[in-house]
């Protein structure tokens, strides 16, 4: 049985744009260690190159997002999710020079797993980050993120 991707809010938004092919859906799973540190990776793809993101990517046919963020996570650094791990955050409307992406959030606490570069052509590094004290090179839609107060800083 597919898996209903998140919560009414998150519906919503997407039933909204569902018509509009050139608009495309991604995630991005921001895992918090106890410490209360947040893992990012240094981005050396194309989009977004020489960019601080939590891991995510976009949904395979028809992949519901929630199960996205647990393959893509675990693609890129290594770490196994569950679903009932992955919190809802928030949506957000990611408009490069090249694309357009609405972009659901999950947040995920307790991680205790070490991450692995398992992407190096795509990634360089993952490190943990103080929230307060995070880089200034934010891959956009983290930045948008942010901006929306959601972490409260």
């Amino acid at each position: 049985m597919p898996r209903q991707s998140c919560c009414p809010d998150q519906l919503k938004v997407f039933s909204m744009i569902s018509n509009k092919e050139d608009i495309k859906q991604g995630v991005g799973v921001w895992l918090f260690n106890p410490s209360g540190l947040v893992l990012m990776g240094l981005r050396l793809s194309k989009h977004g190159f020489n960019t601080w993101s939590a891991p995510g990517g976009k949904p395979e046919e028809k992949e519901a997002l929630i199960d996205t963020a647990i393959r893509e996570t675990f693609e890129e650094t290594g770490i196994v999710l569950k679903p009932h791990m992955l919190k809802f955050i928030a949506v957000t409307d990611d408009i490069y020079p090249d694309s357009h992406y609405l972009t659901t959030h999950y947040r995920v606490d307790n991680v205790l797993s070490v991450p692995m570069v398992k992407e190096p052509n795509k990634c360089k590094e993952w490190r943990w980050f103080d929230l307060n004290n995070l880089p200034k090179n934010l891959f956009l839609s983290a930045q948008n993120l942010l901006k929306q107060k959601v972490f409260g800083v």
